[in-house]
């Protein structure tokens, strides 16, 4: 998902429906046909990339005869609890990682029905002078100093960008979370060099390469010019993918056939490159046949 600070407001699901049970957009109201279908869509509250790219799934989805009713929540632990009670059809707001986790500690059975977008993490070069140190991965020197996210799960993700750039190699088993102990390869013998996720950008002085969450990598005014690598959609990085979640029966509810025409206009080119303009790049499509963007 794409992380932004979420204030931790607490809300009831009827306060949050007050924000938004209609189109993201204008303001204007659509009035469904009798015969339509309708979804209600369970989302964080909108910003300047989401509700533009919600509005065009919605005008989209308008064409199939599904109205799509949005509830906002301005909490992360609202949205599956709002799906697992019935109260909203399917929601779009987290990846796998979150949905998993989310199920295991709620004894839940929601499930993923579309992968979305991902929000790639980058391995970002130290600064020296006010300029970045390297514009290419090869450029890092033998013994280079690399910094992660020192909590588990993003020092996990972190890893496995390494592993992609070709910088290490990971032997992880199944289940578990990539540590520095997962580390079989490291030909360069960098040192990683865990430091809290909020100084990370702080510490580009001070290192020859950083991996930096967006959230933070976009607060501090970090020019994505300075990557070295961006996170790619492979099996890595799936856990982080974004997704459509659903009940776990949702194929044999009366919703299914207005969830699937959610997810075929969803999972188009034209969707593809709003998202891509509304992010500036940053998020990127990873469905199955996405184009890429440059």
């Amino acid at each position: 998902m794409t992380l932004k600070k979420i204030l931790g407001l607490t809300t009831t699901l009827a306060a949050a429906a007050l924000l938004a049970a209609c189109a993201p957009s204008s303001g204007k109201e659509d009035k469904a046909s009798d015969k339509g279908e309708k979804l209600t869509v369970g989302v964080m509250a909108f910003d300047d990339t989401t509700e533009p790219l919600w509005d065009e799934i919605s005008a989209l989805a308008k064409k199939e005869g599904v109205t799509l009713d949005f509830v906002q929540f301005t909490d992360y632990t609202q949205p599956n609890t709002a799906l697992d009670n019935g109260e909203v059809d399917v929601n779009a707001f987290q990846h796998y990682d979150f949905l998993n986790n989310w199920n295991k500690e709620n004894d839940g059975d929601l499930v993923a029905a579309a992968d979305t977008l991902l929000s790639p993490i980058h391995l970002f070069s130290g600064a020296e002078g006010g300029k970045a140190k390297y514009k290419e991965v090869s450029e890092l020197p033998e013994g280079a100093v690399i910094a992660v996210p020192n909590d588990a799960t993003n020092e996990s993700r972190a890893l496995y960008v390494l592993e992609s750039a070709g910088i290490i190699d990971l032997e992880v088993p199944k289940g578990e979370i990539a540590t520095l102990d997962s580390i079989v390869k490291n030909s360069k013998n960098v040192t990683i060099k865990e430091v809290a996720a909020d100084q990370l950008a702080a510490n580009l002085v001070s290192v020859d390469a950083a991996i930096i969450n967006n959230a933070f990598a976009q607060s501090a005014g970090i020019d994505y010019k300075t990557s070295l690598y961006k996170e790619e959609v492979n099996e890595g990085s799936k856990q982080w993918v974004n997704i459509i979640a659903a009940q776990k029966d949702w194929e044999k509810s009366d919703k299914a056939d207005a969830i699937k025409k959610l997810i075929s206009v969803y999972q188009t080119d034209e969707i593809a490159k709003v998202l891509n303009e509304t992010s500036k790049g940053i998020d990127i499509p990873a469905w199955e046949g996405a184009p890429t963007f440059n």
